[in-house]
């Protein structure tokens, strides 16, 4: 069984704003009742502020900052690489077993790779390999008692190449089995039950490459429609993420026309992102931390051109040689997509670690952001959910999606909830700083370290200030 690394080229017809399923249309956006419930003018009466704090929540823009979900391993130090292409042979005993090896064979990470299915565990391995040649790797599965699993392993080890790698599915959590199997040159022993993603990360740690055995997280942020903030949401996620939680990182301004990042963060660079995609086949490690520009001791940027004096016809997979050489550098790459659909994004999308959609409380960004969520939950089956930051909540005197409608609607709550404060992120953007710099205790701040928290797994490091920082602030 094949897969072919052919994302949406058949589904991604529709332009960015159509509708991914036409039930969703009917139900949701009947006009007229659409309009009845949701934009009711006294729901949102001008100047009513307890009714705007009862609406949007803004007392409190944050989830509680509860253990994060250990079912997708969220926590987990740095990102996922895809799996090289190689030749996979499974053997297995149980249908389920054959069902999670299919599902895992469908996950973006194994894209390359080429898998053949078929039952018997490891006798119909043995007869197999007996007579075909070896693949890169080989999976069986084996329920015998440990003393003729071994034996049979021993049997197969005979037909096998050298550098093949063998994983082994069994039913005995058994640290004597699982010795004799390493000693026998086995690459891993897992035991039910096993999820699709420990299965695949299983698969990639067997092939990483030795020289880079690290790749950083990738995390990028797009928005529903234009001027929801999208970027300034990519930027202070950034900041947040080196300067109050602690953690290296690079931010990439992927908007080569328009991109902001060189303003916001008042840093101007002669060289910027577009100089790497144009050589992509030079961005080694050494050329990637000379064109990254450093703004703190933690955080580097990659800057979008300044000018538009070029139009850049960048090809598609330039970008993707760019973010992984930038991933094998930094532990966290924040990556700020632009508003526009083309196969690029697409598959940046799909290869993140991590998507944020940045939406408004409004119609047109529930309409694109439900059409997104539901074609990336449906090629990221393995992954977290993209989260959903909702953002400038809150404005006065505009009628707005209640939260609680907009969330069931297009079937995911907020990560977070940042209030309209336009005083604070007007400030903000004048100065060259981030919202942290400006007010660290703005509700804003609070839910995009909530944010940073949740995707790194790591809690605020407090900044207690020095006697004078405080007097100066009098």
């Amino acid at each position: 069984m094949s897969n072919e690394n052919a994302l949406f080229e058949d589904e991604f017809d529709t332009e960015f704003d159509d509708f991914a399923n036409d039930d969703f249309e009917a139900e949701a956006f009947d006009e007229d009742a659409f309009a009845e419930d949701v934009f009711e003018e006294d729901e949102f009466a001008a100047n009513d502020d307890d009714a705007l704090d009862d609406e949007v929540n803004l007392d409190a823009p944050v989830k509680d900052l509860s253990p994060i979900d250990s079912m997708f391993e969220v926590t987990k130090e740095g990102g996922d690489r895809v799996i090289p292409a190689i030749a996979i042979n499974a053997f297995c005993e149980r249908a389920d077993t054959q069902a999670l090896l299919e599902t895992a064979a469908r996950d973006r990470r194994m894209a390359r790779t080429i898998t053949d299915f078929r039952g018997g565990g490891l006798q119909a391995a043995i007869d197999f390999l007996a007579e075909n040649p070896t693949p890169n790797l080989l999976i069986v599965e084996s329920s015998l008692p440990s003393h003729e699993m071994i034996a049979k392993i021993d049997e197969l080890a005979q037909h096998c190449d050298e550098g093949v790698e063998v994983l082994v599915i069994g039913a005995a959590n058994d640290i004597a089995l699982y010795r004799q199997l390493m000693a026998r040159g086995v690459s891993e022993y897992l035991v039910p039950p096993v999820q699709p993603l420990g299965l695949i990360r299983s698969i990639s740690e067997l092939f990483a490459d030795p020289d880079e055995p690290f790749i950083g997280k990738s995390i990028s942020v797009v928005g529903a429609k234009g001027g929801v903030g999208a970027s300034t949401i990519a930027h202070n996620l950034a900041w947040a993420i080196t300067e109050n939680i602690g953690l290296a990182a690079a931010m990439v301004d992927l908007d080569l026309s328009f991109g902001t990042t060189a303003l916001d963060f008042n840093a101007e660079s002669a060289q910027s992102v577009a100089d790497a995609l144009m050589a992509p086949e030079r961005t080694d490690e050494a050329v990637i931390e000379r064109l990254l520009h450093k703004v703190t001791d933690r955080l580097s940027l990659f800057t979008a051109p300044s000018t538009v004096g070029q139009v850049l016809d960048i090809p598609s997979e330039s970008y993707g040689v760019v973010i992984d050489s930038v991933r094998r550098t930094m532990p966290h790459v924040v990556l700020d997509l632009p508003h526009t659909w083309t196969h690029w994004v697409q598959e940046t999308l799909v290869g993140s670690d991590e998507v944020i959609l940045v939406c408004q409380p409004d119609l047109a960004s529930l309409r694109n952001g439900k059409n997104l969520l539901d074609q990336l939950k449906n090629h990221r089956p393995n992954d977290v959910p993209p989260r959903l930051v909702l953002n400038m909540a809150g404005v006065p005197n505009r009628p707005e999606i209640p939260v609680k409608d907009f969330a069931s609607a297009i079937g995911v709550e907020p990560e977070v909830i940042l209030p309209f404060e336009p005083k604070l992120f007007g400030t903000a953007a004048n100065n060259g700083q981030m919202i942290a710099e400006t007010d660290a205790g703005s509700k804003s701040s609070l839910a995009i370290d909530h944010l940073a928290s949740v995707l790194t797994g790591r809690t605020i490091q407090v900044q207690e200030k020095s006697f004078l920082q405080k007097l100066l602030k009098k």
